[in-house]
């Protein structure tokens, strides 16, 4: 109790970030993080207790209790672990390695039969995805170790992102999560990671990075050791506490291990494994591709209008397949200019003054293309926070999908439904798309009052409506 009342009393952090107003300008990142707040960090909490609590049901809810949970590639559970198989290496030479690695890092790294099998099936039955990974790796753990290293977390949590995407910007499980760290929708907006009709930020590599180290940092905070924060990022503060209270307060990962959601119990096992086999790479004969670029190969740059990656590539000796690899976040190959938001492209490096030479001809081509295309550009907006629908009389998905302009799909895999069945007074939740009002007043026959409606892009919906339908 008298933790909880310390935790309760421990004021926000509000990080702040600068923005520059040059219209051009070329910079190695474009999120900036004051280091007077990282100065801080250490004795300060990102979120409220009550925010947390927010952060852990969505993720929960969205990730562990639908049944449509995707099963990580890099988890195995134990049914997994126990099959019998050839063993790559003894069980002395393991201890050894791993007591090394226990001395460097502040994970408990301990030998146990779990994690042996484990790494054992890994370099038995996966090796050969390894080299492909370390390429990715050499891209993007430079980045992750810079915001790793200021928000004061173990430079090893880079090991996370394979575990959690296997380093694809662009993957989406089949709940929802998305990105290098597998941010879920609402989990994302709890650390501002936009959403938007062109962008999705949780596939942003620095902007997602970001995210997960405050959330990781809040995590740390909380439970005081980094393998429980671990196990929190994947099933959420709330299980861990749980398993914590029923081990009889055991804070030991292994010693709760037992207690936690099938999917956690083999989470950091996963972890602690692949950071084993990068770190042991050339002792098992594992060696990295050639990367495609190096992170200090590229640079961003600052636009001052709306293009796409088609009218780039068009002017500039560069694919639109390098330029969509390098900037995930654009969901349909375009970069928009939106006041405030501070879009840029990411280019390699020795291509950024070619873009500079061609600027002006690379927006003269934009604005000749506006002015004579046929269908406009899609309309920027971003999604709006959930709300909570209430099903009625004569509802079903269909109609209630085409009320707020999304697809039954995905109200079905928001609530975690196996079927299209709805009960009256069931609770839906739903991420509506944003989209303009207007009314319009008009009589349906000469005889009936007038009604007033509201025409919410296509569908019309009668005003006295509008109040139950979003609440």
């Amino acid at each position: 109790m008298k933790q909880l009342i310390l935790f309760l009393l421990v004021p926000i952090v509000i990080f702040s970030q600068e923005t520059k107003n040059s219209s051009i300008e070329t910079q190695k990142d474009t999120v900036l993080v004051s280091i007077d707040s990282i100065t801080k960090l250490k004795n300060q909490l990102l979120f409220s207790d009550e925010d947390l609590v927010t952060i852990d049901s969505l993720l929960v809810q969205g990730k562990l209790y639908s049944s449509l949970i995707d099963t990580l590639d890099y988890v195995l559970n134990d049914k997994d672990i126990n099959v019998a198989s050839t063993r790559v290496f003894t069980s002395d030479i393991l201890k050894g390695r791993l007591s090394k690695l226990n001395e460097e890092t502040p994970f408990n790294l301990s030998y146990n039969i779990a994690l042996e099998k484990t790494i054992n099936r890994y370099l038995l039955h996966r090796k050969k995805y390894y080299p492909a990974l370390m390429a990715k790796a050499k891209y993007y753990f430079p980045m992750f170790e810079r915001y790793l290293d200021q928000y004061d977390i173990p430079l090893e949590m880079k090991y996370l992102a394979i575990v959690e995407s296997a380093l694809r910007p662009k993957v989406k499980s089949r709940v929802g999560a998305t990105g290098l760290w597998q941010f879920m929708y609402g989990t994302g907006k709890q650390f501002d990671l936009k959403v938007s009709s062109y962008v999705d930020e949780r596939q942003d590599p620095v902007k997602a990075t970001i995210a997960a180290c405050k959330y990781l940092r809040q995590l740390f905070t909380i439970f005081g050791d980094w393998d429980l924060a671990l196990a929190a990022y994947n099933s959420g503060p709330g299980n861990v506490r749980k398993a914590i209270k029923r081990s009889g307060g055991s804070k030991n990962y292994w010693n709760i291990r037992p207690y936690l959601p099938r999917e956690t119990a083999g989470y950091v096992p996963a972890f602690y494994a692949t950071m084993y086999i990068f770190e042991y790479a050339k002792e098992h004969q594992v060696y990295a591709e050639l990367p495609v670029f190096f992170n200090f190969q590229t640079d961003t740059i600052r636009l001052k209008r709306t293009l796409s990656f088609r009218q780039i590539s068009d002017k500039i000796d560069v694919s639109e397949q390098v330029i969509s690899r390098l900037n995930p976040s654009y969901k349909l190959g375009i970069i928009p200019f939106i006041k405030g938001r501070n879009y840029a492209v990411r280019l390699p490096t020795n291509k950024i003054i070619e873009f500079l030479d061609k600027e002006k001809e690379i927006y003269d081509l934009a604005v000749l293309e506006d002015a004579t295309r046929e269908k406009p550009l899609p309309r920027y907006f971003e999604m709006d926070k959930r709300i909570r629908y209430k099903v009625r009389k004569g509802d079903f998905l269909g109609k209630i999908a085409n009320k707020f302009g999304v697809r039954i799909s995905d109200i079905k895999r928001w609530n975690g439904l196996k079927s299209t069945r709805l009960s009256i007074g069931q609770r839906l939740y739903i991420y509506p798309k944003k989209v303009s009002f207007s009314f319009n007043k008009r009589r349906e026959n000469k005889n009936d009052k007038l009604t007033t409606t509201i025409v919410c892009g296509r569908y019309k919906i009668r005003k006295r409506e509008l109040n139950s339908i979003i609440s």
